[in-house]
């Protein structure tokens, strides 16, 4: 929880951006807890990827996929259950058929309550935008791989295994090269680390290390990360390559037998040095008590 009130967590539909045919992006612009929210279409469905956070932006998302559609069938994913990415998913129920993978499902399930109560704690409008939120209940539920036919187009749908959480999945667009990570991937932003024992200890330094390494080999032209801006596969390689940074700088260290309040200065000073212009310095902190762990 935060003492200092973040701000309006705003999902603007209006920026929404063509990144190929029937392919829009809706960006974050940077802005705290807004995602970038994709809507992909083919000749007989759309697919839209993660609400923003709330009832009210929810209603946008889906009027703007209503409005793309024209008619076609819609779904709705998400890219892992954290409330700025699913908590808004109530509001397509009757709209849209509502699919996520067996380890999101149980994510929902087990700590969608203890986040809502959490990112209500924050205050302000974040408080505000999650009044009247429910905890999402997916209507399909798939293992680890499913791909879905929106007609002239297939959306790979892949869930990860453990790295930001235990539930991630990412979406690929094959035919547009483009490749929606969620929260695995973010620009201009050190690696947001949920770690949060007891209540959360899923996220994993390693296994998330090792998710980047495979996303890396699947080369696509456009990546869209959980938030912060759009790219190419240097998103990838540049979030795999802080990974390993914090890995090898944390693990030496607590291998020397150091103590913890002097590793977790090291590491936090020689990684803000490598990457002054990056914001969320705060996760430095959690990410190296999860190494230390693991």
């Amino acid at each position: 929880m935060t003492d200092v009130l973040l701000p309006d967590p705003a999902v603007r539909v209006a920026d929404a951006e063509e990144l190929a045919p029937d392919l829009l992006v809706i960006p974050n612009k940077r802005v705290d807890l807004v995602p970038n929210i994709g809507i992909i279409g083919g000749t007989d469905a759309v697919l839209v990827v993660d609400t923003g956070v709330g009832i009210a932006n929810a209603e946008e998302v889906l009027a703007l996929a209503t409005e793309v559609a024209r008619g076609r069938r819609l779904y709705l994913t998400t890219t892992h259950f954290h409330p700025e990415h699913a908590f808004g998913a109530q509001v397509f129920a009757g709209h849209a058929t509502y699919l996520v993978n067996r380890a999101q499902a149980d994510d929902l399930e087990a700590k969608g309550a203890g986040y809502l109560e959490m990112f209500r704690g924050f205050g302000g409008a974040i408080a505000e935008r999650l009044e009247g939120v429910e905890i999402p209940v997916p209507d399909e539920v798939y293992g680890d791989v499913h791909d879905l036919d929106l007609g002239g187009r297939i959306v790979e749908l892949r869930a990860t295994g453990r790295g930001h959480t235990k539930g991630d999945q990412v979406i690929q667009v094959p035919d547009a090269g483009v490749l929606f990570t969620g929260d695995l991937a973010e620009t201009g932003q050190f690696a947001i680390f949920p770690w949060f024992p007891p209540y959360d200890v899923d996220v994993s330094g390693v296994g998330w290390l090792s998710v980047m390494d495979r996303l890396t080999t699947t080369a696509p032209k456009i990546v869209v990360p959980g938030h912060g801006d759009l790219g190419g596969p240097e998103i990838l390689t540049a979030v795999g390559d802080y990974l390993r940074e914090l890995r090898d700088e944390t693990w030496r260290r607590r291998d020397s037998a150091m103590n913890e309040s002097d590793l977790r200065t090291e590491v936090k000073s020689l990684l803000i040095e490598r990457h002054p212009e990056w914001s969320g310095q705060d996760w430095i902190d959690h990410g190296i008590n999860c190494l230390c762990t693991e």
